[in-house]
Order: C-alpha cells, then sequence, then structure tokens
C-alpha cells in the first residue's frame, strides 16, 4: 500500500482542504456580520462529492480510484439566499461562532489522522 497516495489519504488531503476554505468562510461571515447586503458564504463538501459519485455512476463507469472524482475540487463556495435582518445581511454571528468551534474540532481530527499516517510510514521506513 502506498501511504502517500492512496485513496484515504487523498481524501485527507481534500477535507483539509475543504476545512481551511469553511474556516475562512465563516471568518468572513463574521467579519461581515454588520455589513448591509452581506449574504452568509456557505462551503459544501459532501454534496459535491456524492453528485460527482452519482454521476460517475449513471455513466457506468466503474468508480474504483476516489482520485478521478476528486481531481476536481470537490467542494463549492456558495452564498445563502435566506435574509435574516432588515438590512440583508444573512449572518447569525452565533450560528457562525458555534461552527467556527466545529470546524476547528474536526481540522484537529484530520491533522490528527495525517500525523498516524505519517508516523506509520516514518515506523515502515525506520524498519521498526
Amino acid at each position: 500500500m502506498d501511504l502517500l497516495s492512496c485513496n484515504s489519504s487523498l481524501m485527507l488531503e481534500k477535507s483539509l482542504g475543504f476545512l481551511w476554505t469553511k474556516q475562512a468562510a465563516i471568518l468572513d461571515n463574521i467579519a461581515n456580520a454588520e455589513t448591509p447586503n452581506y449574504r452568509e458564504k456557505i462551503v459544501t463538501f459532501e454534496e459535491s462529492l456524492r453528485g460527482k459519485l452519482q454521476q460517475a455512476a449513471r455513466t457506468q463507469t466503474p468508480v474504483k480510484d476516489v482520485r478521478r472524482v476528486l481531481d476536481s475540487s470537490p467542494f463549492a463556495v456558495t452564498e445563502q439566499a435566506v435574509v435574516t435582518r432588515m438590512d440583508e445581511n444573512g449572518v447569525n454571528v452565533t450560528v457562525q461562532s458555534a461552527e467556527a468551534i466545529r470546524n476547528a474540532y474536526q481540522l484537529r481530527y484530520v491533522m490528527s489522522s495525517i500525523n498516524s499516517d505519517l508516523t506509520l510510514l516514518r515506523t515502515a521506513v525506520r524498519g521498526q
């Protein structure tokens, strides 16, 4: 098994990119909480990935390798259409703050998984 280019490592890499992008979007949302007409940014990953896998399945192409599906950016940044305030701003700071904390825990988990894979690789290289 090639730990550096296997599908699980690729998923961890894409997950890290997604979580980093999501954290930036959340921080933008909080920073613009008082900006009139600002629309909350939302970053999606699972929906895009599921859609790409379903599209590949519909074309009867066997999806043995997740790499083909993940080569294109599997996450997207969109603006929320819902407006919650009279100034046309759609940001709820409490919700965004809670999401930032949740995202930080997810980032920590992904980094821990990457560290675990690299520790396994280092052990294999040293032959211990």
